[in-house]
C-alpha cells in the first residue's frame, strides 16, 4: 500500500492548488463507462483531487434521478469497485481518501455484499451495545477488502419527525440518549479496526418532512430546543473524539442569524456553533454538493463550491464542478484558510493510511450469525402479548402475506412445525377465513409512495386489520403502520428487516420459542 507523506514534508511538498485540489472529494461511480472513467482519472491527474466518494449509478438515489431512471444491476459491483479503486489510485500523484455511505454496510452501494440492519433496528435492541460495536467493526472489515478508508455513517440525527422522507429507518430513533449511545458503539467498532467514521447530518435532519435531495428543509426550532434534542449526540460525539462531522443541507434559522441559509454553506453554523461552541476542530465534510436544496440555488460553476469551503467545509463531497471550484478558492480564500483545512485533511489521510495494507483478496464477512443475534434481541411486540399470539397460534388460522408465498420464509418456517393454509394478500378467499396471521413486507423501506403498497393493497390490509381476528409480524420500515389501522390487530410484532434469518427468528418467536425483547424506538400513531 501507498504511503502518504507525513503533514511537514507535505506543507513543503505541495502547491497552494494542490493543497486545494486535496480538499475536492468528487463522485465515483462503479457502474461508469470507459469514457466518464478516462475523465475522472483526468480529473484526478490534472487537479490532484484529495479523494473519491463512490457510488453505485449515475442512476441511483445520490444522483437526484431516483426513479427517473433504471438502476441497472450489476452482480459484479464489488470486484468492479476494486478495479475502479486501483484505477484511480495509480494516477494519483498522492493516495486519494477513498470514501462511502456504507450506513448497513457495503449492500447500501454495491451488490452481493454483507447487509447489516438499518439503524432503526438497532435502535430497536435494549443495550446490547456490544452488537452494534460489531456491526461497526464488521463494516470496517469489509471497507478495509475494498479498499475503503472512510465510512460516511452514522446517521445521528434524533428521527422525531414520522413524514420524514430521507432519515426514517437511517436514525437509531426519536430518544435522544439512545441515539447517542447506538451510534457511539457504532463509531467506536468501525474505528477498532482503523476505519474512518462521519457522523451526520448536522446540526439534525430528524425533524423534517423535505428530502434534502429534491429540496431545502427548514427547521423552526429555538436554539435551547435544539442544544437539548438534535445537537446532543454531536456534542456527545465530539467530546468522544470523532473523525469527522457531515454538514447537511438543511436550513435552521435560529443557528444562522435567522437567514434560511442552508447549514451546509452557513459561517454561523460551521465556524459559529460547530467550531467556536461545540469544540470541534477534526473535519468538516459537506453533505453531497449535488444534491437539489443547494446545487440549484448557484448555477454558476464553482460558486457553490467555494461557498461551502468559506463555511468552513474542509472536505467538498460530490463536488461537480471541481477545476472552477479550485480557481475561485484560489482566487478568493486567505492563506490560512487553505492551510487550517488542508492541515486537518491531510492528518485524516495520515490516519487513515495508517492502516499496514489493504488486502483486497480478503473475503467479505457472512453477516448471519451476527444478524441473527440481533434480530433475537430487536424484536419487538408493539400491540398485544406473547399469552395473546400464543392462545392464537392453538387454533385454526390462515396465513396471508403480500409477499409470494414460495419466498416467504417465515411462513415456511412455521410450517415445519405447524401446518396451516397460506394464501396471498390479493386472494379473495382471504375474507372467507375468521383467523389470519399477517406477514407484510413493504415494497420499499422509503416512505414515498406508500412504501411501495398500491391503494388496493392498503385497502386489502385495513380491512383484514377491521374485520378479522389478525396477528402482524411487519417485515420491514415500522413508519408503514402510520398508514394502517393496525391498533385494530390482536398483536403487532415488528421485525424490522426482510432477511431470512429475521424471519426465521420471527417464526420462532409465534412458536413460542422465546421472548421479544426490544422495544420500538419512536412513537407510532395509527392513520384512523
Amino acid at each position: 500500500m501507498r504511503k502518504i507523506n507525513t503533514y511537514s514534508k507535505a506543507t513543503v511538498s505541495l502547491s497552494v492548488v494542490e493543497k486545494i485540489g486535496q480538499l475536492f472529494m468528487p463522485a465515483a461511480f462503479i457502474n461508469d463507462s470507459e469514457e466518464e472513467i478516462q475523465q475522472l482519472e483526468e480529473l484526478i491527474k490534472k487537479y490532484g483531487v484529495g479523494g473519491l466518494c463512490f457510488f453505485h449509478s449515475r442512476a441511483s438515489a445520490a444522483t437526484n434521478f431516483e426513479g427517473k431512471k433504471k438502476v441497472l444491476y450489476n452482480e459484479n459491483s464489488l470486484s468492479t469497485l476494486k478495479k475502479l479503486i486501483n484505477r484511480y489510485q495509480s494516477v494519483s500523484k498522492h493516495p486519494l481518501l477513498i470514501a462511502i455511505d456504507a450506513e448497513w454496510g457495503l449492500a447500501m452501494r454495491i451488490e452481493n455484499t454483507t447487509q447489516y440492519p438499518y439503524a432503526i433496528t438497532l435502535g430497536a435492541m435494549v443495550n446490547n451495545d456490544d452488537l452494534i460495536f460489531e456491526v461497526g467493526r464488521n463494516i470496517a472489515l469489509d471497507c478495509i477488502a475494498a479498499g475503503i478508508h472512510w465510512n460516511l455513517a452514522p446517521c445521528v440525527d434524533i428521527n422525531n419527525n414520522p413524514k420524514n422522507p430521507v432519515i426514517g429507518y437511517r436514525s437509531f430513533g426519536e430518544d435522544k440518549q439512545n441515539v447517542t449511545a447506538k451510534a457511539t458503539a457504532y463509531v467506536k467498532g468501525t474505528e477498532s479496526e482503523g476505519v474512518l467514521t462521519s457522523i451526520k447530518h448536522f446540526p439534525g435532519h430528524g425533524d423534517t418532512a423535505t428530502d434534502s435531495h429534491l429540496g431545502l428543509p427548514i427547521i423552526n426550532k429555538s436554539k435551547q430546543e435544539l442544544i437539548e434534542n438534535e445537537l446532543y449526540s454531536f456534542q456527545k460525539l465530539i467530546n468522544e473524539g470523532v473523525d469527522s462531522v457531515m454538514v447537511g443541507h438543511l436550513s435552521v434559522p435560529t443557528l444562522a442569524n435567522d437567514n434560511t441559509i442552508s447549514s451546509s454553506i452557513s459561517k454561523d453554523i460551521i465556524k459559529g456553533l460547530l467550531r467556536n461552541e461545540m469544540g470541534f476542530d477534526g473535519v468538516v465534510i459537506s453533505d453531497a454538493l449535488n444534491m437539489h436544496a443547494v446545487s440549484n440555488k448557484y448555477p454558476l460553476k464553482g460558486e457553490l463550491e467555494w461557498l461551502a469551503f468559506d463555511a468552513g467545509n474542509d472536505v467538498l463531497c460530490f463536488a461537480e464542478n471541481t477545476l472552477e471550484g479550485i480557481k475561485l478558492i484560489e482566487e478568493k480564500a486567505t492563506q490560512n484558510q487553505i492551510e487550517d483545512s488542508f492541515k486537518r485533511i491531510w492528518h485524516l489521510k495520515e490516519k487513515a493510511f495508517q492502516i499496514e495494507s489493504i488486502n483486497t483478496e480478503q473475503t467479505i464477512i457472512n453477516s448471519d450469525a451476527l444478524n441473527k443475534k440481533i434480530a433475537e434481541k430487536s424484536l419487538s411486540i408493539l400491540n398485544g402479548s406473547s399469552a395473546i399470539i400464543k392462545d392464537f397460534s392453538a387454533e385454526i388460522f390462515t396465513g396471508i402475506s403480500n409477499m409470494q408465498l414460495p419466498d416467504c420464509q417465515f411462513f415456511k418456517q412455521i410450517n415445519t412445525n405447524k401446518q396451516f393454509r397460506s394464501l396471498q394478500l390479493s386472494d379473495s378467499e382471504t375474507f372467507d377465513v375468521k383467523n389470519i396471521l399477517l406477514a407484510l413486507f413493504p415494497p420499499q423501506v422509503k416512505p414515498t409512495d406508500n412504501f411501495g403498497f398500491s391503494n388496493e393493497e392498503l385497502e386489502s390490509i385495513n380491512t383484514l386489520l377491521e374485520s378479522k381476528n389478525v396477528i402482524l409480524y411487519l417485515f420491514g420500515n415500522p413508519y408503514v403502520l402510520n398508514i394502517l389501522n393496525f391498533k385494530k390487530a390482536q398483536s403487532v410484532v415488528l421485525a424490522y428487516q426482510n432477511f431470512h434469518v429475521f424471519q426465521e427468528v420471527a417464526a420462532e418467536h409465534f412458536l413460542g420459542n422465546f421472548e421479544a425483547k426490544g422495544r420500538i424506538p419512536f412513537n407510532i400513531a395509527p392513520s384512523k
